[in-house]
């Protein structure tokens, strides 16, 4: 599998697209110099507290005021406490360092969070949750500090190992390794990615995060709450740093000033290999050069296609997603009806992971699928989907179906959901309407419905009207669309210009040259398919 990054910088938003195989599995899209991305560090006030829920609100500078629960203050919250404030003096002989700072007893997880905090105290907080709908951002008191191969933790010391190494020896060596050159009152979390790497490449790490702890502190003594400490690192090298891998062949950037931050990166994370970053310079919108755009439009609608006429339709609510499996154009005979299903079901597994991870759903996403009467392909299924999603890495839970077809999974949300609009202005009036389908699908959907009409309703010869504009472009190049259509499909396909026809409008005429009802035709095709014009 070859793994390409691209990143789109614009002037106020960039994105960033990873492809697998030319395939778009995830897509990010951040607000330049946004203020309150999650690892943000901010020196806070405590406004409210909120005993009924065990909970404070922070004023961080959000026009809504942060939450933070009683459990995430975390064991060491007092030494943190009593840290902050030796730091906020403005006497710099006395600036603690925590490495000599004694650590006072963990608290417990069952008390008060009246106990720790009181209003109009200061307190030093991380975002875990980005602002979302019109809730403001989830707070952490426990600092953490992440990098390629480590995550540092002030105010404990201890080392964890992931779960992900398995072999015993790997663990105790990297155990041993970090305990060797980790100071004191710090913890450190080993990620996977740091297997087999050599004391060197994770000491040096390991001293750039403590550069970033050092500089954090170092703004205590002149900073007024509520104000930022601690910016985490750009999205771009943020991400790169979560799923860089050595499957990774290209990464391509279209702005100067970023291409050069992930050129560093990349040179330090993985020295020899930051030829692999190349900065893009064509004329064509850099998502358009690598077929992007196209797959956004087609993957982000309310409606998803996916192989063999099945479909899906995703619908948002104010308590969870919902995904509902549609069998579409597939042949349901008696016979083969659980088989159907099944491969239905199976397609629809791999989509749903995908679209999961590409949309970054969380919270609580419930699945109809195609009712199974066998209870071993119920569990195929369940299987299916849980090796679909191994790869995801937002933490995540999956429950078996249903005797009624439904599955329910839970999934991490740390950043709110993405939702783009797919619609857009109605070429036919000038924009007083919207359209439903892209222009940029109209193609496919006419592929759609020659599919239909020849392998389901075999017509083996017709006409097309089209917009004079839409014909022009079907019948172009040495090599049109038509003839792909002619050689794919084994039928004859007369293209004819129809000025009366709007922009996203088509008719069928078969060798009779009477009219196809397609609204008959279309009952067992995707509702993406639909090439109603204009909705205004």
């Amino acid at each position: 599998m070859i793994s390409e990054l691209v990143v789109d910088v614009q002037l106020k938003e960039v994105s960033i697209a990873v492809l697998e195989d030319k395939s778009l599995v995830e897509l990010q899209k951040e607000v330049r110099n946004v203020s309150f991305a999650v690892g943000d560090v901010f020196l806070g006030k405590v406004k409210k507290l909120m005993p009924g829920l065990n909970a404070a609100f922070i004023d961080v500078g959000y026009p809504k005021d942060a939450f933070l629960h009683y459990l995430d203050l975390g064991p060491n919250f007092n030494t943190q406490q009593k840290f902050l404030k030796q730091a906020l003096s403005s006497d710099p002989k006395k600036f603690p360092v925590l490495s000599k700072w004694p650590i006072l007893p963990e608290t417990g997880k069952e008390g008060s969070i009246g106990d720790m905090l009181k209003p109009g105290q200061e307190v030093l907080v991380q975002i875990a949750k980005e602002p979302i709908s019109t809730k403001g951002p989830r707070l952490t008191s426990e600092l953490s500090f992440a990098g390629r191969h480590l995550v540092l933790i002030p105010f404990a010391d201890r080392v964890s190992i992931s779960t992900k190494i398995i072999l015993t020896e790997e663990r105790v060596r990297l155990r041993q390794l970090i305990q060797s050159i980790k100071p004191k009152n710090f913890s450190v979390i080993v990620r996977t990615s740091a297997e087999g790497k050599r004391v060197a490449e994770l000491d040096q790490e390991l001293k750039t995060l403590l550069k970033r702890w050092d500089d954090s502190i170092a703004k205590l003594p002149k900073a007024k709450s509520p104000s930022v400490i601690l910016e985490e690192t750009g999205r771009t090298v943020a991400l790169l740093r979560d799923i860089f891998n050595p499957s990774f062949q290209h990464i391509h950037v279209n702005d100067p000033d970023v291409y050069r931050d992930v050129h560093d990166y990349v040179s330090l994370i993985a020295p020899g290999r930051e030829d692999i970053v190349q900065h893009y310079k064509g004329e064509i919108p850099i998502f358009d050069t690598f077929g992007i755009t196209k797959q956004i439009k087609s993957l982000f609608g309310r409606t998803v296609n996916h192989r063999g006429g099945a479909y899906l339709i995703i619908e948002q609510t104010e308590a969870m997603h919902v995904i509902d499996v549609n069998s579409g154009n597939r042949t349901k005979g008696s016979n083969e009806q659980e088989q159907t299903a099944m491969d239905v079901n199976t397609a629809a597994a791999d989509e749903i992971a995908r679209q999961l991870r590409l949309r970054d759903l969380g919270g609580i996403i419930v699945i109809d699928f195609i009712d199974l009467a066998e209870p071993a392909n119920r569990q195929k299924l369940f299987d299916h989907i849980t090796q679909a999603m191994a790869s995801d890495r937002a933490k995540h839970n999956i429950l078996p179906l249903s005797k009624f077809g439904v599955m329910q999974i839970t999934r991490q949300r740390v950043r709110p959901s993405m939702s783009i609009d797919t619609s857009e202005s109605c070429p036919t009036c000038f924009g007083t309407g919207t359209t439903k389908q892209p222009s940029i699908l109209f193609t496919d959907s006419l592929e759609g419905k020659i599919d239909c009409l020849v392998n389901k309703h075999h017509l083996k010869k017709f006409t097309l009207h089209l917009h004079p504009y839409v014909a022009a472009y079907v019948n172009k190049g040495f090599f049109p669309l038509s003839w792909k259509w002619r050689t794919r499909f084994s039928f004859q396909l007369k293209v004819i210009p129809d000025q009366s026809l709007g922009l996203l409008e088509c008719r069928f005429y078969d060798s009779d040259k009477n009219e196809v009802d397609m609204k008959k035709e279309e009952k067992g095709l995707n509702p993406q398919q639909d090439l109603k014009p204009c909705e205004g």
